[in-house]
């Protein structure tokens, strides 16, 4: 199934010179949808991991319905003031600033080991980031997994014994450019879309 198809791009959104990814065409597509869950959990399989943590907000869709779809349970990542209880906080620069992502204290136990799942990953701060607020907890980051990288290397450093997963590269459907920047595609899943591994160094 070719997944490009239902993901829209949205010029000038929500800032001129910025092309939105809308996943919406995707999301209400059930054999779509499912396809794009499918090939996460079939890249992660052979990872060892408790639990799926998923980032605000559309990470919530993939993570919740990958867990779902694994048996595993779910751990919101959140923006400052979304979570109801007591919390572990994580800062990160922007190009011009700085966030903030949450996550409950005791979401997750010393010595787990987790996948962390988003829709995009483009310079990589919020998924380092969310790495680092994994890692106040006590527990590790084995994998993570994105529906669409836009970048072969995060500008912002990720954990070097982490693997991180894409179902789509950049929206360009050859895998020999793939290839050509170092990345990897996993074994091929019949009628789906190929993975690829990025490696960021």
């Amino acid at each position: 199934m070719d997944l490009v198809r239902h993901i829209r791009d949205i010029p000038d959104f929500p800032k001129p010179g910025i092309v939105f990814k809308d996943i919406t065409p995707l999301l209400g597509d059930a054999q779509a949808f499912a396809a794009s869950i499918e090939q996460l959990a079939r890249a992660l399989k052979d990872v060892p991991h408790d639990t799926i943590v998923g980032i605000e907000s559309r990470g919530f869709m993939f993570g919740a319905a990958l867990a779902l779809h694994s048996g595993k349970g779910f751990v919101p990542v959140r923006k400052p003031g979304k979570l109801p209880y007591r919390v572990v906080r994580q800062e990160y620069s922007l190009e011009y600033g700085t966030d903030t992502i949450e996550m409950h204290h005791d979401a997750l136990a010393p010595g787990h080991s987790v996948v962390v799942i988003d829709d995009l990953i483009a310079t990589g701060g919020t998924a380092a980031a969310t790495c680092h607020l994994v890692e106040q907890l006590g527990a590790r980051v084995a994998a993570l997994g994105f529906l669409i990288a836009l970048v072969v290397k995060a500008a912002t450093p990720l954990p070097a014994a982490v693997s991180v997963w894409s179902v789509i590269l950049g929206l360009a459907v050859s895998i020999s450019i793939g290839l050509f920047f170092g990345i990897f595609p996993a074994q091929k899943a019949s009628k789906l879309d190929p993975i690829v591994s990025l490696r960021y160094e």
